[in-house]
């Protein structure tokens, strides 16, 4: 029996990185995974990494997934994701709001469209997509929301490190109004039986588009691997509520969480 078994899980940002990291480790713990990004297929000058060949893994290791090609800045394709996935799967018992849209300019020099992008995907999109699933989780008395963060969403301190001095605020900002919100929702829908975390990796992760950004590299040995993430995202969304209250409300760190919770933090 997977701890998942019987669960529909919806995982926004998993055609590469973290994304695919949690969807195909609820995959493995049974639930039936509807992953979602902009890239279905191979495009040439997008990053490394597609919802097909999420989906593909996931099949091939025996899972269950579905790929729900969405553009989460437009509201109108928020709503049809989550209409999409009710009606081919079923309500979603879990949701991973991990899509991200990131830039890296000083705030004097960042443009009003490039921030309302970034605020768009990464808050406005989580709130909408919690507003659509949290009526049916509400019925059901059970749910789990967990919103990937980030240790830029920690104030900086001065003098400022190289990542502050390289135009890391909006990025920051955006982050910081994700747990925010997830703190208020916990709260919010705590009688309802619905769990609401915000997770963050202890040391960056190496994925494409950390890569891409010059923050990481692909055998960095001080970077974290996405199964980290993956195994204490999978913590954060397994127990009810009413068992586990403690595990609501937080903003989580991956290894510090594992090590709390006494569970092995994956070498890979």
């Amino acid at each position: 029996m997977g701890r998942l078994d019987g669960r529909v899980a919806l995982v926004t940002g998993a055609s590469r990185g973290i994304g695919t990291a949690i969807a195909a480790r609820f995959a493995a713990e049974g639930a039936a995974v509807a992953v979602s990004a902009r890239t279905v297929e191979p495009v040439a000058g997008r990053l490394p990494g597609t919802l097909g060949e999420t989906v593909r893994c996931i099949r091939a290791a025996g899972g269950t997934a579905e790929a729900f090609p969405a553009d989460l800045s437009r509201p109108e394709e928020r709503e049809a994701l989550a209409a999409g996935v009710r009606e081919r799967l079923g309500p979603v018992d879990v949701l991973v709001n991990n899509a991200a849209v990131t830039f890296f300019s000083p705030v004097r020099e960042f443009t009003a469209r490039r921030a309302a992008l970034m605020f768009e995907v990464q808050v406005h999109a989580p709130m909408q997509l919690a507003q659509l699933v949290v009526p049916e989780m509400a019925e059901r008395g059970r749910g789990w929301i967990l919103n990937v963060s980030s240790g830029a969403a920690r104030h900086p301190a001065l003098p400022p490190t190289a990542f502050a001095r390289r135009g890391g605020t909006v990025y920051g900002m955006c982050k910081a109004a994700l747990e925010r919100f997830s703190t208020g929702l916990a709260a919010e829908l705590y009688e309802d039986g619905i769990a609401v975390n915000a997770l963050a990796p202890n040391r960056v992760v190496p994925t494409p588009g950390t890569v891409f950004h010059h923050l990481t590299t692909m055998d960095d040995p001080d970077a974290e691997p996405p199964a980290v993430m993956a195994e204490a995202a999978l913590a954060l969304c397994c127990a009810p509520v009413a068992e586990r209250p403690e595990l609501s409300g937080r903003i989580a760190y991956s290894q510090d969480l594992l090590t709390e919770l006494g569970l092995a933090v994956p070498a890979s």
